[in-house]
């Protein structure tokens, strides 16, 4: 009974004493535990820092490297330079080396033909003057062409800007072979199978006149063209009939009703015999219907020009 007593009375402080061992022990693991995190934060600090230090190293080493190749490669390219120099400089002087030996020889040659004749001496100067003369008639012919061209495009342009509210479908205004070319479509002139000009032709024949009054120095050729398609009736014996009469309407009606003189005009017809386009197919057949007014220079003052100029 009194061991059971004094059991009871050492517990207390028994328990004081565990309690205290187990006090200084987690201050003693907490402590350990501060330490070790803190020694862990440094540590992953100085490790970071020499990964950053390392990646600035190898873009630093990249850097350099590619500083290095550019570099090689200037150093490349001015050898190159210097050698296609020193090879120019070497032509150069062997030019010049040829040049010396060739201007030895003429001299030498000169020196053979010092004397020359009379009678030599005139024919190279008849020579001379000959090449002077197809010289300047190149140049004349050459300059007379390029006025042609430019007077064919200032028309081409008057004759696009007075028709320029007709369909394009209609009329074709084109330079073909040095001259001016103006295509209109049989649909905008005649009826099927007739020669009679209708109302609406008749302005737009009006509009061209006016431009052809303004350039009396050209001459017109009105051709007419049909398609392939056979023509017989009481007004018209074939394509050639209808072709011709087409053409000689259109220069009838710009002399009595826009006063162009007939002297300058030339109607003819061309039948079936020279289309645009094929003839199997409608919609070529009506490209080949058509009416053509073909502004080119006074023949005779083009034939003048290409004479050769007589000797004064």
């Amino acid at each position: 009974m009194s061991t059971s007593i004094n059991s009871l009375s050492i517990c207390p402080g028994l328990k004081s004493s565990l309690g205290n061992i187990i006090t200084v022990s987690f201050i003693l693991f907490l402590f350990t535990s501060c330490v070790s995190k803190r020694m862990f934060v440094e540590e992953q600090y100085r490790t970071d820092q020499y990964s950053k230090s390392l990646q600035e190293c190898e873009s630093n080493y990249s850097m350099l490297a590619s500083d290095y190749e550019r570099l090689l490669n200037q150093k490349l390219n001015l050898e190159m330079q210097l050698a296609n120099e020193q090879s120019k400089v070497y032509m150069t002087e062997q030019q010049l080396e040829y040049f010396k030996s060739n201007n030895t020889n003429l001299l030498e040659r000169l020196a053979d033909l010092s004397v020359v004749n009379k009678a030599g001496a005139e024919s190279i100067s008849k020579s001379l003057e000959a090449l002077n003369e197809q010289s300047k008639y190149i140049k004349d012919l050459t300059s007379s062409i390029r006025q042609k061209d430019s007077l064919n495009l200032v028309l081409v342009m008057n004759l696009k800007r007075s028709l320029a509210d007709i369909n394009d479908e209609d009329i074709i205004i084109e330079v073909k072979k040095g001259v001016v070319y103006i295509s209109l479509s049989d649909k905008m002139l005649f009826r099927s199978g007739s020669a009679e000009i209708n109302t609406q032709a008749e302005n737009v024949l009006g509009k061209i006149a006016r431009v052809l009054n303004d350039h009396s120095q050209l001459e017109i050729l009105v051709e007419g063209h049909t398609d392939s398609v056979p023509i017989s009736n009481a007004c018209m014996v074939d394509n050639w009939d209808l072709s011709v009469k087409r053409a000689t309407s259109v220069v009838r009606q710009l002399q009595t009703k826009h006063g162009i003189s007939p002297d300058r005009m030339t109607a003819g017809g061309r039948s079936e015999y020279l289309p645009k386009t094929t003839n199997v197919t409608v919609e070529g057949r009506a490209v080949n219907r058509r009416t053509e007014i073909i502004i080119m220079p006074k023949l005779d003052e083009f034939f003048q020009l290409l004479e050769p100029q007589s000797e004064s």
